[in-house]
């Protein structure tokens, strides 16, 4: 049997896909069922997260397993398969460890080095036991990556690399300032009373608003985190429970907002933004849609009105229409820089109706061949710059923000329209993916590769050791037997043997085997344990004759064994 992951995630998929590719917590349950219920897995286990959406499963064939995977991701994602192909990576065998590895220390996430990837890896394997669909191989490849990352943190500074998507998005709301004195004294709403929105809530109170509110649509999960935070000894913070109906009238109230819940519409429409803003910006909250919008220096110039005239599209039958095009392409109207900025399709219409109407040349080249050149030019560069150099246009200043809004849920709980509304500002998963794209790495990421890169290794090492256990513990069995059966026999041909010598004569041929299969033995598993040693088992099974069955039997007591184990120290920590 073979590891084998499939996913998606922010590094492979755009946001809008993951919106639409998340799992429900019960889903996730139903998925990983069917995973093992199909042909080539008998291990399973979902690794769900805001970001990304990964299964694991032990199979036995390849090409199968990838298709069984793939398949069932859709299926259970309600996302089509031919949609979603193009987005999915996959790993197998050595790379698949390494990439769990790389995961649970951080180097994977949206903002590198991030803690809270070990409690949802952790919670991962939690539902996979509690399923019973992981056994020896996902049971030791996620809890040696538990391991792994908690190394990584506490060997190096990967911490300083970066934070939690909680904090990365609070420094993103303040601006550059430092986060403590942009959130002194304000008051906070916060969606949800999960996981994240539980961080979001400490990390807020920890930085010095004067008051958060919770919000949930399970009022006791609410109040629940209000008390916690109230009683905390490291924060002196007003927290109050509200239901979720209330949360249009909190909003009049807030100058901070997180939402992270699991709801699969949206939470605020920019209309309820809307509205929770009049009176606290002055003039109208949405900018003026009739207005053409305002460009940056290096763009084309939008239309004015002080222009000369142009007789472009004026004559019968020309097939541009420049009204619109004026309207909608946001270029100057001065000659032949009417037509900057044009499809070049309807250059091209335009060129024909040129062509037919037989226009006299100028400078030796009819107009077809001038606007056939400029088509050729938007072809290939995606616009025609213009004649005369552009006056600079600036863009409106808009209005300090009066509400600042954190998005953490996926799909988006925010509506993306509110990052037009006038006095808010909304950094949401999409914005936090581009700002940390351009986020320095810390130089103990690399350290931090390293160690990735040597547990990768013993772990191959040790689960290359741990295929050829079963074979060797079924030859000093069947060892053991000869002994047993040698025994009897000389038992029946001496039945006056007493027992100080029978027991004489069992040890020393105990030990002589013993003595015969302990080289063999030893140096099996080393060689097993190199890449490459699979094949040792094998051979071993082949040169004594081992019954296959009986290597199994080994193989499924030391999985059952190793699961037990695993939930006597779950009970244990509980305890």
């Amino acid at each position: 049997m073979s590891l084998l992951v499939v996913g998606l995630s922010h590094r492979s998929a755009p946001v809008s896909v993951l919106e639409r590719a998340t799992l429900t917590a019960d889903a996730q349950v139903k998925l990983v069922h069917d995973t093992v219920a199909a042909e080539p897995a008998t291990e399973a286990a979902v690794l769900a997260t805001c970001n990304r959406i990964e299964l694991y499963a032990d199979v036995d064939k390849f090409h199968a397993g990838v298709a069984e995977l793939s398949t069932l991701l859709a299926q259970h994602s309600g996302v089509g398969l031919d949609e979603l192909t193009p987005y999915l990576y996959v790993h197998y065998e050595d790379r698949a460890v390494h990439h769990l590895f790389s995961v649970a220390c951080g180097l994977d996430s949206m903002v590198v080095g991030e803690g809270q990837i070990l409690g949802q890896i952790k919670d991962s394997l939690a539902t996979a036991q509690e399923q019973h669909t992981a056994g020896r191989l996902l049971n030791d490849l996620f809890q040696q990556s538990l391991r792994v990352g908690k190394r990584a943190h506490s060997e190096t500074g990967i911490d300083r690399a970066g934070q939690s998507l909680v904090t990365f998005g609070l420094e993103q709301l303040s601006a550059g300032a430092p986060v403590e004195t942009w959130a002194k004294g304000k008051r906070a709403l916060v969606i949800g009373a999960g996981s994240m929105s539980s961080l979001a809530a400490a990390t807020l109170a920890r930085a010095g608003v004067a008051e958060v509110v919770i919000a949930n649509r399970t009022l006791e999960r609410a109040e629940r985190l209000a008390q916690i935070l109230i009683e905390g000894d490291d924060t002196d913070v007003l927290a109050r429970a509200v239901p979720m109906e209330t949360v249009p009238d909190e909003l009049t109230r807030a100058d901070v907002v997180v939402s992270c819940t699991g709801a699969t519409g949206l939470v605020l429409t920019a209309q309820s933004v809307a509205a929770a803003l009049e009176g606290r910006v002055e003039g109208p909250v949405a900018p003026d849609a009739g207005a053409a919008p305002a460009v940056r220096t290096t763009d084309p110039a939008p239309i004015r009105a002080d222009l000369p005239p142009t007789s472009l599209g004026t004559e019968e039958g020309c097939p541009l229409d420049l009204s619109a095009v004026q309207g909608t392409a946001h270029f100057s109207v001065l000659g032949e820089a009417a037509v900057a900025g044009m499809p070049a399709a309807e250059l091209e219409q335009h060129a024909a109706w040129v062509d037919k109407g037989a226009g006299e040349p100028r400078s030796g080249r009819t107009a077809a061949e001038l606007i056939s050149a400029l088509a050729a030019t938007v072809a290939a560069i995606g616009r025609i710059p213009e004649r005369r150099r552009p006056e600079p246009v600036f863009e409106a200043p808009r209005p300090a923000p009066v509400l600042s809004l954190l998005d953490l849920a996926m799909p988006r709980d925010i509506d993306a329209a509110v990052h037009r509304l006038l006095g808010v500002r909304l950094v949401d998963i999409e914005s936090l993916a581009e700002a940390s794209a351009d986020a320095p790495m810390a130089a103990d990421v690399d350290q931090v590769r390293r160690i990735v890169s040597d547990e990768v290794a013993a772990f191959g090492a040790a689960q290359r050791a741990a295929h050829i256990t079963p074979t060797v513990v079924a030859l000093r069995s069947m060892a053991a037997d000869v002994v047993a059966g040698e025994i009897a026999r000389l038992e029946g041909r001496l039945p006056g043997l007493d027992d100080k010598h029978r027991a004489e004569i069992t040890q020393t041929v105990r030990r002589v085997v013993d003595k015969l299969l302990h080289a063999p033995t030893v140096r099996v598993k080393q060689l097993a344990a190199e890449p490459g040693g699979a094949g040792y088992a094998d051979a071993l099974r082949t040169l004594f004759d081992l019954d296959p069955e009986t290597v199994a039997s080994v193989s499924r007591a030391d999985g059952t064994k190793s699961t037990e184990n695993t939930e006597n120290a779950k009970n244990r920590g509980r305890a």
